[in-house]
């Protein structure tokens, strides 16, 4: 009863911020950067924030999760606050990445750091570069989710992939408070999306999903290559992007459209057909992770099988 609850909250609150942003004006207008056609309103990430937290909330008191695990969910209102802001008044990219490593740094200390960071024939312990490595994973999370949250239903259906798969493999209530939270909105943000996220959404769901990579992982060290793998389509789009970026010697704060899915925009597709093609792949990557054993070995296949679609991407619309 509860889950329907919290998907009847998310989906009237994203309606209501809707009609809010049209009234007000909070619209995204069209840009030679955009892969939008249509001014169309934005923020409906506020609807995703407060519904998860109304259920996290719920799952706390009605003792359904660890406290440390709780508290280091609860520290992303700070993320969601910052990103508000920025969705209004554009802030500078130097004050957010300063408040995005004091985040970073309350999750880890409510969890407790990395303990193991394991690479199959060995395993790394030392503190210092685990934590490193934590710190360093949960800021990339953070801003690789906000860069590919550009077309409809493309980071919403991404992140309901996500819960479920949580679901299914370690069946904590959690993930079907995420998975309600964000169908919710993504209701009014599929296929021809009456309202856009904004980075009040993505930039903490990007967080959820590192704490999610950290919490389980010291529950399992392996774990951390669990989430790696099924969060793969978007790092691995997001990092060979930047780096091909960097090569080019184009500045990396600069806006752009060179994104594996705005690339597939660009060649003809519809965000509806590339949304549908993200989740094939995406459903292709948990079987991987379901059905072998091996999380070294799902990990490559998983690999191989992204790079064989980024070319497949590169030569519908080449990097340029």
């Amino acid at each position: 009863m509860i889950y329907i609850l919290l998907f009847i909250i998310s989906f009237l609150l994203t309606y209501f911020i809707k009609n809010y942003a049209i009234k007000k004006s909070l619209i995204a207008e069209v840009t030679e950067r955009s892969s939008h056609t249509v001014p169309t309103p934005h923020g409906g990430g506020i609807a995703i924030s407060i519904t998860w937290f109304i259920g996290l909330s719920y799952l706390y008191f009605s003792n359904q999760i660890e406290s440390n695990f709780f508290y280091a969910l609860l520290v992303g209102i700070i993320i969601s606050i910052v990103s508000f802001f920025d969705d209004i008044y554009e802030l500078s990219p130097k004050l957010r990445l300063i408040l995005q490593s004091f985040v970073s740094i309350f999750g880890l200390y409510f969890l407790d750091g990395l303990n193991t960071i394991t690479l199959g024939i060995f395993d790394i312990s030392f503190s210092i570069f685990t934590n490193i490595f934590a710190f360093f994973m949960i800021i990339w999370f953070i801003n690789l989710t906000n860069f590919i949250d550009g077309i409809n239903g493309y980071v919403g259906s991404e992140f309901v992939f996500l819960s479920i798969s949580g679901l299914i493999l370690f069946g904590d209530a959690h993930f079907a408070v995420l998975a309600v939270s964000v169908l919710g909105f993504l209701y009014w943000n599929w296929n021809k999306a009456k309202i856009f996220m904004g980075d009040v959404g993505s930039t903490l769901l990007g967080y959820n999903i590192a704490i999610f990579t950290l919490y389980y992982a010291n529950i399992e060290s392996s774990n951390l290559w669990v989430w790696i793998t099924l969060f793969g389509l978007f790092w691995f789009d997001a990092t060979i992007t930047l780096v091909r970026r960097k090569l080019n010697g184009e500045k990396l704060s600069q806006a752009h459209k060179k994104h594996a899915y705005q690339r597939l925009t660009q060649s003809g597709w519809s965000h509806f057909k590339v949304t549908n093609f993200s989740i094939g792949l995406n459903i292709l990557i948990f079987g991987l992770v379901y059905f072998i054993s091996n999380i070294a070995i799902s990990f490559f296949v998983s690999l191989v099988l992204l790079y064989f679609s980024y070319r497949f991407v590169d030569n519908k619309k080449k990097f340029v």
